[in-house]
């Protein structure tokens, strides 16, 4: 018997792992070089809605996963809301690693990392199978960060095409935006733990309320109880203990679906 339920359950997940979406690379062309980017594509001609997803300081892929579990989940997730999904390499297409614990990072949030999104617009841009009018933007950490600056109205593209349709970002580093009194000309949606201490929820509340009144539409959810990483892709094992984390990480789930869809 029990030789017959672990057969079974090698099955399943083997049927599992053969269902998967496979992301396709894709080389996006910088003044500097080429961006390298994951994309998942909905079957059909489209045009489909697209969101250009942003990874954080520990960079896109791992040792042995082109795409970490955390943004596999969501693109999966994504793109079975009918969206196609670009994830830009910002860190592995410049030859770097993690750069969580770099004093000196070469890659900054308020720079390459803008142009970047910059680039990865304009390449879906020209696909005849995107939606123009309707690519958003969604970032963690980091790629938040990144994220604040290039819905900033300074940062607007100078093409006449549409803008972003929205955004999300996940616990971005909010001080120096709300220092700089930041505003948004795209819908943006700001996620983040209340017991964050590697982001500052106070920080990112004061840079939202800030914007008010001179500024496209800011929101911020704030999770009580909830860490920094909060929507760390769950196993079986997080998804049986339950706990805030994982009660966040299905609110924000619900969140951000919702605001892809308005």
């Amino acid at each position: 018997m029990r030789l017959r339920l672990t057969a079974l359950f090698l099955m399943l997940l083997m049927s599992a792992a053969h269902a998967a979406p496979v992301p396709q690379q894709v080389d996006i062309p910088l003044s500097s070089g080429i961006l390298h980017a994951q994309l998942y594509k909905p079957e059909g001609e489209g045009p489909f809605p697209a969101v250009i997803a942003l990874h954080g300081c520990g960079g896109l892929s791992g040792r042995s996963d082109s795409i970490l579990p955390r943004y596999r989940d969501w693109a999966e997730r994504l793109l079975k809301a009918g969206n196609a999904v670009l994830l830009p390499d910002s860190y592995g297409s410049r030859e770097l690693g993690p750069q969580c614990r770099v004093k000196e990072m070469h890659v900054k949030a308020r720079r390459e990392r803008v142009t970047d999104i910059a680039a990865s617009r304009a390449w879906l841009m020209k696909q005849s199978w995107v939606a123009r009018d309707r690519i958003s933007l969604i970032g963690w950490a980091n790629g938040a960060s990144a994220l604040l600056w290039a819905v900033r109205p300074q940062s607007a593209a100078r093409d006449l095409g549409p803008d972003f349709r929205a955004a999300v970002a996940f616990y971005p580093d909010c001080r120096i935006s709300a220092g700089l009194g930041w505003s948004t000309r795209v819908p943006t949606l700001v996620l983040i733990g209340g017991d964050d201490d590697v982001s500052s929820p106070p920080a990112c509340r004061q840079m939202v309320d800030g914007a008010r009144g001179r500024s496209a539409l800011a929101r911020i959810v704030v999770y009580p109880g909830a860490d920094h990483d909060f929507d760390r892709a769950n196993t079986p094992l997080h998804a049986a203990a339950g706990g805030t984390d994982a009660e966040a990480r299905a609110e924000s789930q619900k969140d951000v679906a919702e605001w892809l869809a308005r």
